[in-house]
């Protein structure tokens, strides 16, 4: 076997502290821009499966406004962007460094990282910060009967108290499914959609992309990636609370997955994943497209090299 050139071998990028406070600041902006309104009617739709876009539009802006479609946000999905960002940018640039070494492509070592990334997110925050923006966004509201409703925190510790740790990280299952599937399809996809506009450009892999040609990668990525769709319906039917007499007791993945089918057939799996795509594409550009760019900009101001290609 020949030996590697050295010169063309992949280097060990040192871990950067500032791409782990990067990744949660570009969550952060995510999910308080665009973000959480993607989500709250793309939960909407997965937990009420007869609704469509506009009705899921209509009944969240009745919940209170343009404040229905930020239900949830604080503190829950502002705890779990600030942390998965982190938890995502070092150990996907970690884990793609170390398939590059391996001698997987660009393609591959994207999917290795992604996967990667995805699962130590899903384990290490996002179980029951996700769990509690879904009890959030589909538990009744007492107010129209003139109840004070209850307080999200108070919500929190009426489930740890009845539940335990189980209770708050419901559906955590689905939710590794849904991050593994997740981000390798996107850091997958747009690397190979990189690839692409490398050759249609002319351009060769030490060349840089232009910032457009990067975010044009990640729309690709992020919405090619929204074909998992049916474990995201899943993992919100896990995590509803939403009353229905006929949902199974103690779901898990396949339970919830049959139940759906049954009553809602291959559709029923599907739904919401018009919102789905648009989160995709935002998410990603804002973690892959913006993510290799900010990095850049902070390793400049900085001196410290990025840990990654993302």
């Amino acid at each position: 076997m020949a030996a590697i050139d050295s010169a063309q071998s992949p280097k060990k990028k040192p871990v950067s502290f500032s791409n782990l406070l990067l990744g949660g600041g570009l969550n952060m902006f995510e999910v308080t821009t665009l973000g959480q309104p993607l989500e709250v009617i793309k939960t909407h739709m997965a937990a009420n499966r007869g609704d469509n876009i506009v009705t899921a539009f209509k009944k969240t802006w009745g919940r209170g406004g343009v404040f229905g479609f930020y239900q949830g946000l604080i503190p829950w999905a502002w705890i779990e962007a600030s942390t998965k960002g982190a938890v995502l940018m070092f150990v996907a640039s970690e884990a793609e460094y170390h398939a590059l070494t391996f001698g997987a492509g660009p393609f591959a070592a994207g999917i290795t990282g992604g996967v990667i990334g995805g699962v130590a997110q899903a384990y290490a925050t996002m179980g029951f910060c996700t769990c509690m923006k879904t009890v959030e966004i589909t538990r009744h509201k007492q107010a129209s009967t003139g109840v004070k409703p209850q307080g999200t925190w108070s919500v929190f510790a009426d489930i740890y108290r009845k539940e335990g740790i189980a209770g708050i990280n419901r559906g955590v299952n689905a939710v590794a499914i849904r991050q593994m599937t997740n981000w390798g399809s996107r850091f997958g996809l747009s690397r190979l959609a990189e690839q692409g506009i490398r050759k249609a450009t002319g351009k060769g892999e030490s060349d840089r992309l232009s910032a457009w040609e990067k975010i044009g990668a990640s729309v690709v990525g992020g919405g090619l990636s929204a074909w998992n769709q049916p474990i995201e319906v899943v993992r919100v039917e896990m995590q509803s609370k939403k009353a229905d007499p006929n949902r199974p007791k103690n779901l898990t993945v396949a339970k919830a997955a049959k139940y759906i089918y049954q009553n809602n057939g291959l559709k029923g799996l599907y739904r919401g994943v018009t919102p789905r795509i648009g989160l995709g594409v935002w998410q990603t550009v804002c973690m892959v497209g913006l993510g290799d760019m900010a990095k850049e900009a902070v390793a400049k101001l900085t001196g410290e090299a990025p840990t990654g290609k993302h």
